[in-house]
């Protein structure tokens, strides 16, 4: 089997930035008559390289999971994905849930929360889940981080992941889905692809689970990637976490279409 694909290419957008970026530093040289309207694209350009940063299921600045593959959707595959975990009371419940109904997740995640509970992170990938990056210290400046900085918070967390799963993630998710343009750059010599969602429950902010739960049904069909989390969620009027009581909603509706939970 042929390990991971390290190669980066330059999407077509960023190569168009590239291009303007090298075409206003010339007219500013040899045609400075044009300086406000090579300044005017610049700013039109930078303005519009961070909104698809800020736009979680962008594929303009790089490549982005945002469903599964034809073959799988076909095959009634829905993937279900946790963030920001591992958390000591809610996790181990999410794994009793998910083997209740014989469903399997990717849990994204986040490498301190991992490095503090290393036996839970095991016991996912003991149960048939995958394990996957979310970042060392899920900060929201993530976004801001130069390839350098973002490298360092990607490796620190693949190094700890890895060890106590017992095998690499392949897949990254940033933290709010907020990431910056060269991104990819950082991805791919590490053989980790970018994955977002098709749609998400919400529950970290809402803590009402058949909103939750209808959020992430409505037009359910196969091929989705669904968003929870198990850990910083949202809690219920009665103090419980949101998603163990939106997740057997979830996996019942699941069912009842003729879908299966898979992992990425």
């Amino acid at each position: 089997m042929s390990g991971p694909d390290t190669s980066f290419r330059v999407p077509p957008f960023l190569a168009a930035s590239g291009l303007l970026h090298l075409t206003a530093l010339a007219s500013f040289a040899f045609a400075p008559g044009w300086w406000r309207l090579a300044t005017a694209c610049l700013v039109a350009d930078h303005a519009a390289l961070t909104a698809a940063g800020l736009w979680p299921r962008s594929r303009l600045i790089g490549p982005n999971l945002v469903r599964l593959p034809a073959d799988r959707a076909a095959a009634g595959e829905v993937a279900l994905t946790f963030d920001d975990g591992p958390d000591p009371e809610v996790t181990p419940a999410v794994l009793d849930l998910l083997d209740r109904h014989g469903a399997r997740a990717s849990f994204f995640a986040i490498g301190r929360q991992a490095e503090a509970r290393p036996e839970l992170v095991a016991e996912i990938a003991r149960r048939g889940h995958r394990v996957e990056n979310h970042s060392y210290r899920h900060t929201h400046r993530f976004a801001l981080l130069g390839p350098w900085a973002a490298g360092r918070e990607l490796d620190r967390a693949q190094r700890i992941l890895t060890a106590a799963a017992g095998r690499p993630p392949v897949w990254f998710r940033a933290p709010a889905g907020l990431r910056g343009p060269l991104l990819e750059l950082v991805l791919a010599p590490r053989g980790l692809r970018l994955a977002s969602w098709t749609r998400r429950g919400f529950d970290t902010v809402s803590g009402d689970p058949a909103r939750v739960a209808a959020r992430l049904t409505r037009g359910l069909r196969g091929g989705d990637v669904l968003l929870l989390h198990d850990g910083g969620g949202a809690l219920t009027a009665e103090g419980r976490p949101v998603v163990l009581a939106a997740l057997p909603r979830l996996l019942a509706a699941i069912a009842e279409q003729g879908l299966r939970a898979v992992a990425l």
